[in-house]
Parts: C-alpha cells; sequence; structure tokens
C-alpha cells in the first residue's frame, strides 16, 4: 500500500512497483479503510497527510493506526531533508525503515524488497510456532531434529518406572523434561518434587532428602518430612545430582536399592513409592574417575540416559523459542504488540547463546521491559552482532563451501589419485579437472 497524497508522486510509485500487487490512498481515512479490507505487508508512508500536509500529525497517526491493527505491517516512511528527525522518531515508534525524498527507484525497491523478505520470514516463523510440534509435549517449543527426537524418547519413557538420567548443559531446559516425563506417567496426579543438590549446602541436604524427627538435632522442635517422602506415590526430581556429596550418594542408593529411608534421628524404616529423575551438567564419567561420584549409583539413576541438545545444536529453535517468549512478555507485562529489528533476527540465529534457553528467555524478557518503541533493538537485546558471523544461507556458496571441503577429503583419503578421488566423489576425471579450475584449487598442494 502507497499512502501518499500527492497524484505525481502516487503514479511514479505504481510504475515503480508494477510487478506488485498495489493500493493507492491519498490520506489515512481511506488507508485505513483499505488496510482493514486487504491487509497489505509492506506501507510506504508519506507522513505529511493532508489535513496535515505540511506537519507530521496524521502521519504519526496512520502509523499508529495500522500497527494496531496489523503489528507484522512494515512500515517504510518518507522523509524529506527537513523531516529526518521525524522519520527516525517513526522508527522508534515501529516503523520498518524510511527513505529520503526525492525518490531513488532504486533505493526504494531495494527497501521495499527487504521488507518483504522480512515479513516472510516473520510469517513463517509465527506458522512454526502455532503447529504442535510436540504433540504430547505442549510446554516444549521445538522445531528441530535434534530435540524431537529427545521428545521421542521422553514419550516413549514416561509411561514406565525407569530411573532417567538428563544430561545437558545449564539452561537447556532438564527441570521441563523431567515435568514432561511426569506428567505423561501414571503418576501425573501425584507430586511432583524437585530439588536441587547444588543449590543446598551440605550439612543441610540429608536433611531437605531424608527429613528429620523432632530432638534430632538442635532446632528440630518437630517431625519433618523430606523430599523423598514428600513425593510418595509421585515422581522424584534430583537436579543437579553430580553435586551430591559422597556420604549422601550412599544413603541414596540404598533408598534406590530398598525403596526405605530413614528420617534423621529415627529408627523406623519408611517404605516409599517414587519414581526418580535426575539431571547434570556435569560430566559424570570423569567425576567417577576422580573417585567424585558412585559408579553403582550411576547405575541405578541411569537405566535411561537422554541427551539434551545446546540451543546452538538446535537449528531453528533460537528464532521460534524468541518468537515465543516475545510474545509471552508482552502479554504478561502488558506491553504494546512488539516485534523484532531487522538486524535481531538474524543475530538471535547467529548467536551462539552459552547459556541456552535460560540465557534466550532473560535477554528477551528484559528486552520487553526496557524497549520504549515496538521494535526490539541489538540494543535492547544486549549481544553482539557482525554480519561476518552470519551463516550463508546462499545455495551457491553452500554448494561452493562443500564441493571444496569434499575435494579436499577425497584427495586426502586416495592419497592424491585422481582416478581414485573421482570415484570416491562419483564422477568422472574431466568433471574433477572442471571443478578444480571452477574453484581455482591448487591440487598438487
Amino acid at each position: 500500500m502507497i499512502i501518499e497524497d500527492d497524484e505525481g508522486l502516487q503514479r511514479q510509485y505504481k510504475w515503480n512497483f508494477e510487478n506488485y500487487e498495489t493500493l493507492i490512498a491519498g490520506d489515512r481515512e481511506s488507508a485505513i479503510a483499505l488496510l482493514k479490507n486487504n491487509a497489505p505487508s509492506v506501507v510506504l508512508l508519506d507522513l505529511g497527510l493532508p489535513p496535515d500536509p505540511d506537519g507530521t500529525t496524521e502521519g504519526f497517526m496512520a502509523l499508529n493506526e495500522i500497527l494496531s491493527i496489523n503489528p507484522m505491517t512494515k512500515i517504510i516512511v518518507a522523509s524529506g531533508h527537513e523531516a529526518r528527525e521525524s522519520a527516525i522518531n517513526a522508527i522508534s515508534n515501529g516503523a520498518y525503515d524510511f527513505y529520503q525524498k526525492p525518490v531513488d527507484a532504486d533505493e526504494i525497491g531495494l527497501i521495499v524488497e527487504r521488507a518483504f523478505k522480512l515479513y516472510d520470514l516473520e510469517c513463517e516463523n509465527r506458522e512454526l510456532q502455532q503447529k504442535q510440534y510436540s504433540t504430547r509435549l505442549p510446554e516444549l517449543v521445538t522445531a528441530s531434529d535434534a530435540m524431537e527426537k529427545v521428545c521421542g524418547i521422553i514419550e516413549r519413557v514416561a509411561p514406565t518406572a525407569v530411573s532417567v538420567l538428563l544430561l545437558g548443559a545449564s539452561g537447556t531446559g532438564k527441570e521441563l523434561l523431567a515435568r514432561a516425563l511426569h506428567n505423561l506417567s501414571d503418576r501425573r496426579d501425584q507430586p511432583f518434587v524437585a530439588i536441587n543438590c547444588g543449590a543446598i549446602p551440605e550439612n543441610l541436604i540429608e536433611s531437605e532428602l531424608f527429613g528429620f524427627e523432632k530432638g534430632a538435632f538442635t532446632g528440630a522442635v518437630k517431625q519433618v518430612k523430606g523430599k523423598i517422602e514428600s513425593a510418595e506415590g509421585g515422581t522424584l526430581f534430583l537436579d543437579e545430582i553430580g553435586d551430591l556429596p559422597l556420604p549422601l550418594q550412599v544413603k541414596l542408593l540404598r533408598f534406590l536399592q530398598e525403596r526405605v529411608i530413614e528420617r534423621i534421628g529415627g529408627r523406623q524404616e519408611i517404605s516409599v513409592d517414587v519414581r526418580v529423575i535426575s539431571a547434570t551438567h556435569q560430566a559424570l564419567d570423569q567425576y567417577i574417575n576422580d573417585g567424585r561420584f558412585r559408579e553403582d549409583l550411576y547405575y541405578r539413576l541411569s537405566e535411561i540416559v537422554v541427551n539434551i541438545p545446546d540451543l546452538k545444536d538446535r537449528d531453528g529453535d533460537a528464532l521460534l523459542l524468541a518468537h515465543n517468549f516475545l510474545n509471552k512478555f508482552a502479554r504478561e507485562f502488558d506491553k504494546p504488540t512488539k516485534s523484532f529489528d531487522r538486524n535481531v533476527t538474524r543475530a538471535i540465529a547467529s548467536y551462539d547463546w552459552p547459556g541456552n534457553v535460560r540465557e534466550l528467555e532473560n535477554r528477551i524478557k528484559r528486552a520487553v521491559i526496557m524497549s520504549d518503541g515496538r521494535k526490539i533493538t541489538l540494543n535492547d537485546l544486549e549481544i553482539e552482532y557482525s554480519e561476518d558471523h552470519i551463516e550463508t544461507l546462499n545455495l551457491k556458496e553452500i554448494r561452493e563451501k562443500n564441493d571444496k571441503a569434499a575435494i579436499v577429503k577425497a584427495l586426502s583419503l586416495s592419497n592424491g589419485n585422481i582416478s581414485e578421488t573421482a570415484r570416491l566423489l562419483g564422477i568422472s576425471r574431466p568433471t574433477f579437472y572442471g571443478l578444480v579450475k571452477q574453484y581455482n584449487l591448487n591440487i598438487e598442494k
């Protein structure tokens, strides 16, 4: 849609964008009427509209109305030499970009093309969010094959009573998966009790797990049940199990073997029926070698081991989760509907996320709270972004890179024998030499 009151410019725009389905409006009122009936993806908006053609009042009102009706619309505002500041203010209020009059056909064409690409990308991400990726794991938002495999394991294991060990870096969603195991089991109506073994001081964790009798120690003025006993009939989740002190590992092992506990200061054995799920980001095999974790306890806890991939290894999930968190926190903090600045989506996709999903969630949460406009910017997100670190999606570049890598590897495996190299690559010798010439490869080297 083109919102412009100058008829000459209307004709010029119509000619510039003859390959697009184009709508023309000369004022705010007619533009909003067209918008409601047609929902254009991209809008070119002149801020100087009648009845205030020399001001920006009507233009800003149109901007706000369009975004309130369809927040995903990409609005490009027109700026004269004297109105650059107004254009920048428009961007802070949710406009996608601005261009400066007089109109340069190539420049405005490029800006519009980029706007359509971003709109399509955001639409695709929205569609992904609306799908049920893990039909029986509604808590989990994912589109990656790596996490789909994890979901499959969770679904198959959940109805059983086996002990499950979740291995993954901090922030990958271990507790979320533990709760999914519980919710999909026949224990779902019974307690889910979680304890972080690394967050409780060593001198307190025994009483937290096993409880104590009145008078067992100074300050024990009444009988208290421990976490294990509180989980009767349900699921006990032992987070950061690698931090459990060795003396308590012995006591936990006895419980897992015999399914009975004794409270501190007590002499009565108490039978407890719980399913145990544990998790850690530690390398337990190394802990076992170092004598810091009991091997027999490890095998009791790890009847099934689930390895959870880092966020950077979950293709597409960072952006998917980012949009999910953006919508969630905008609702939670009663903020206007927001979208990501054009550089932010690429930055999110390229960033390594060392803190995984937890870091992503926290950064989006802070950005929603601190952002003044409708756009989340790189400054709001506080992550570094460089075009040099963006993974290319250009198929020609990807193909060339992979071809070169395959040729080098085949040459290495064949010890430089050209016939054997061509055979490994599944091509003829002439084709091989053609690729060498095309990619300017020094095969002698």
